[in-house]
C-alpha cells in the first residue's frame, strides 16, 4: 500500500496533467483534441520549456531565479526584425547579432551575481526594467513586420514528408522511434539500478508509466501526421531537451548544479567552483532566452514591444508545477517538462473557452500556490517515512 502511495504521490503532476486535459476535452466540446489545437500547443507554448530549462538551471543553484527573460525575449526580436525588416540586411547577420545580444547580456548579469555577490533578483530585475525600455525604444513603441519568410520556416515551418492517405509516414515513425527509445531507456536504467543494489520502483508502476507516456506520445504525434506534420520546433525542442537532461544526469557539471543546491558552501569546500557554477547558470538562461526571442518573433511573424510579457513568470510556474524545489537542489528536466505541459494546456484551454485574461491569470497564480504547497507537504510527508 506504501509503494501504491508513493507512487501516486511520486506522479501526482502527471496524474493532474492527465484530469486537466480531460476537463478541457469536456468543456470545449473535444475541440482540445482537434489536431489544429495539438500542433498550437507546442507553438504557442514552446517558450516554456525553452525558458523552463533555463530557469531549472537557475533554480536548483539554491531557489534563484531571472526575471529578465521575458524583456530579452522582447529585447532579441526587436533588434533582429530591425536589422531583418527595417535595415534589410542578410538573415544570417540577423541571427549573429541576436546570439552576441545574448551572450552579452549573460556575461553582464553572470559577471554581477556571481563574482559581486549581487542577488540574481536585483540583478535580472534591473535587466527586466532596461531591457524592456530597450526593445520599446528600437522599436519606437511600434510593431515591425513582416519577418522574411526564410526565417520564419526555420522555427514555424514542418519538416517534409511523405503522406500516404491523410496521414504523414515521417512523423508517425518518429513517435513510433521516440517511443521505443523511451521503453528501452526505461528498461535499461531498472537493470542498472538493481545491479547495482540501488531501490527501484515496482514493475508495474514502471509498465504503467511507460504504457501513459507511449499513448500521449502517440497520440500526439498522430495528430500531427493528421494534420502538418512535424514541426521544426518540436524538433528544436527535443534536440534542447535531451542534451539538457544528458547534462543534468550524466556530466559533473549537471551533478555539480545540484550540489550547490543542496548546501552551496560545502559544495565550494568539496572543490566545486561555485562561482563559475552561478555564472554559466546565468549565462545558459541568457542564451536560451536569445533563442526564445527568435522562435517567438517567427511565430508571431513580427516584433513587439510587448513580446514576452510575463514570459518569466510563466517560466518559474513551469518548473515549480514541475517539482522543482523553491530551496534549490531538486528538480529534473522531466518534471519541468510535466510542468510546462500542464501550464501550456491550461493556457489552450482556457483561450479556447475565451476565458477573460486576468482570470486566466487567477488561474495560473492559484494552480503555481498549489504546486509549491504540495511540493513542500511532499516533502514533510517523506521524511517522516
Amino acid at each position: 500500500m506504501k509503494k501504491v502511495v508513493d507512487g501516486i504521490r511520486n506522479n501526482a503532476m502527471v496524474i493532474a496533467l492527465l484530469l486537466v486535459i480531460i476537463f478541457f476535452s469536456i468543456q470545449t466540446q473535444g475541440k482540445m483534441l482537434l489536431p489544429a489545437n495539438f500542433n498550437n500547443l507546442i507553438a504557442q507554448n514552446a517558450y516554456l520549456f525553452f525558458l523552463g530549462t533555463g530557469m531549472l538551471i537557475c533554480m536548483l543553484t539554491g531557489g534563484n531565479i531571472d526575471l529578465s527573460v521575458g524583456s530579452l525575449v522582447a529585447l532579441v526580436g526587436s533588434v533582429g526584425a530591425t536589422i531583418m525588416v527595417t535595415m534589410k540586411l542578410p538573415i544570417p547577420l540577423a541571427i549573429l547579432v541576436m546570439i552576441l545580444i545574448g551572450i552579452v547580456v549573460g556575461l553582464w548579469q553572470g559577471f554581477w551575481i556571481a563574482y559581486m555577490n549581487i542577488p540574481p533578483w536585483i540583478v535580472t530585475l534591473a535587466g527586466f526594467l532596461s531591457f524592456r525600455g530597450l526593445s520599446t525604444a528600437i522599436l519606437k513603441g511600434l510593431t515591425v513586420a513582416p519577418i522574411p519568410p526564410s526565417f520564419v520556416k526555420v522555427f514555424n515551418g514542418s519538416l517534409p514528408d511523405i503522406q500516404v492517405g491523410n496521414v504523414k509516414i515521417i512523423c508517425m515513425l518518429t513517435g513510433i522511434i521516440a517511443c521505443i527509445i523511451f521503453v528501452a531507456s526505461q528498461i535499461n536504467n531498472r537493470r542498472v539500478r538493481i545491479k547495482k543494489n540501488y531501490e527501484v520502483a515496482p514493475l508495474g508502476s514502471m509498465i504503467a508509466k511507460c504504457v501513459i507516456i507511449c499513448a500521449v506520445v502517440l497520440t500526439y504525434t498522430y495528430k500531427l501526421a493528421t494534420y502538418v506534420g512535424l514541426p521544426y520546433i518540436v524538433i528544436w525542442l527535443a534536440v534542447i531537451l535531451l542534451v539538457y537532461n544528458f547534462v543534468l544526469s550524466k556530466t559533473t557539471l549537471g551533478r555539480s548544479y545540484y550540489a550547490m543546491g543542496g548546501n552551496a558552501e560545502a559544495a565550494r569546500l568539496s572543490g566545486i567552483d561555485t562561482k563559475k557554477i552561478y555564472f554559466l547558470a546565468y549565462l545558459n538562461m541568457a542564451i536560451l532566452a536569445t533563442f526564445t526571442g527568435m522562435v517567438v518573433m517567427a511565430r508571431l511573424t513580427s516584433a513587439t514591444p510587448t513580446a514576452g510579457n510575463n514570459y518569466e513568470m510563466d517560466a518559474i510556474s513551469a518548473c515549480m508545477v514541475g517539482g522543482v524545489s523553491a530551496y534549490g537542489g531538486s528538480g529534473t528536466i522531466a518534471g519541468m517538462m510535466v510542468g510546462a505541459s500542464l501550464v501550456g494546456v491550461i493556457n489552450l484551454g482556457m483561450s479556447i473557452m475565451c476565458v477573460d485574461a486576468n482570470w486566466q491569470k487567477v488561474v495560473k497564480g492559484v494552480v503555481l500556490l498549489i504546486a509549491v504547497v504540495f511540493d513542500i507537504v511532499s516533502k514533510k510527508e517523506s521524511k517522516k517515512d
